[in-house]
């Protein structure tokens, strides 16, 4: 929500810069995080077949090289400048296509934030649309007490391999390496002896670390990701919760679930030379911060989340009249 407004603003300067006024549609908008250890070699933003409709590209750097974080320079294969280092508030622009392939050398140290946005001249990839379809067809208004946010999309967006890999047989799921570069691995509380990745990315699951499982269940594992990743972004506010080990919240983890950990491990990633080398980063800090987040902490950051989460889906019930009858979205003073 908070950053409509600009995504707004580098879609009019990208039409401006290019020179195709009123013709681009967001195709989509991503906030990205560059922790330790992330890089990506050279490629072109269109180099997929599902993504062939990119047409432009716009980063926004969120924060700074040399001050936030190290490493992470931004390097051009061809034409000038060569390098960007980034700094908080630039924005680079340019074509999705082979003209301008790029890398993102491997972050040293620190966080590299930035807001990417795609544009396409295809309004049936309009993210607008999508999202206006996806919220009218899920009767959010019936959903709020339950649901989480964001919804997952279909799990093949969290599948990342070097090829081409539709039936999952290389690379790993990110949410779940992610989670194991946190530390946590994850146990599916159902009967799994049938079930593989996909099938498994929408089911109730449990975290495990070390040699306890919290007991709370989570709707699915990017669920749990989430509440992760907000323990660590909002866990300094909740320094006022026990964060001593306390056993109503966890158990001990039993031999026959140790077993179910492992396959799902196996299942979650078919390269863990490659998971770790993308996502497995300052382990020695992840070990500190992990030490003085227990399970009581954790507890008490899920419920956090489920009232961020609510307080979202409540803003976007409010603007949501307004942006259906405009079919885009824009920010929307609620008093109106």
């Amino acid at each position: 929500m908070p950053f409509v407004s600009i995504r707004e603003r580098l879609k009019e300067k990208a039409e401006e810069f290019f020179g195709c006024e009123y013709e681009l549609f967001v195709e989509f908008t991503g906030l990205i995080s560059w922790t330790r250890g992330a890089r990506i070699g050279w490629h072109s933003d269109d180099n997929r077949p599902y993504l062939k409709q990119r047409e432009f590209t716009a980063v926004c750097y969120l924060n700074s090289y040399g001050v936030d974080f190290e490493g992470g320079l931004f390097h051009f294969q061809d034409g000038e400048p060569k390098t960007i280092s980034p700094l908080c508030g630039d924005c680079v622009m340019y074509t999705a296509d082979s003209l301008n392939v790029h890398s993102v050398d491997e972050v040293t140290s620190g966080e590299r934030l930035t807001l990417t946005l795609w544009f396409t001249r295809d309004s049936s990839h309009d993210e607008d649309a999508k999202l206006l379809s996806l919220l009218s067809q899920s009767h959010l208004h019936d959903r709020l007490p339950d649901s989480c946010l964001p919804q997952p999309p279909s799990c093949n967006m969290y599948w990342f391999s070097p090829k081409d890999d539709p039936n999952f047989k290389f690379g790993f799921d990110i949410c779940w390496a992610r989670l194991h570069a946190l530390g946590y691995g994850i146990y599916f509380p159902q009967d799994h002896s049938l079930s593989e990745y996909p099938d498994l990315f929408s089911q109730d699951v449990q975290l495990v670390r070390g040699n306890k499982i919290f007991s709370q269940k989570f709707d699915s594992i990017l669920h749990a990701l989430q509440v992760v990743l907000f323990l660590y972004w909002k866990g300094k506010e909740l320094d006022s919760t026990n964060s001593k080990e306390d056993s109503s919240y966890a158990e001990g983890l039993s031999p026959k679930r140790n077993v179910g950990v492992d396959y799902f491990k196996s299942e979650f990633s078919k390269d863990d030379a490659l998971a770790e080398s993308v996502f497995l980063y300052a382990s020695s800090d992840v070990k500190e911060k992990q030490h003085r987040l227990g399970w009581a902490k954790l507890a008490a950051v899920a419920a956090a989340w489920e009232d961020y989460a609510s307080n979202l889906r409540r803003e976007l019930l409010r603007s949501f009249a307004h942006w259906r009858t405009s079919q885009s979205i824009y920010s929307v003073p609620y008093g109106s």
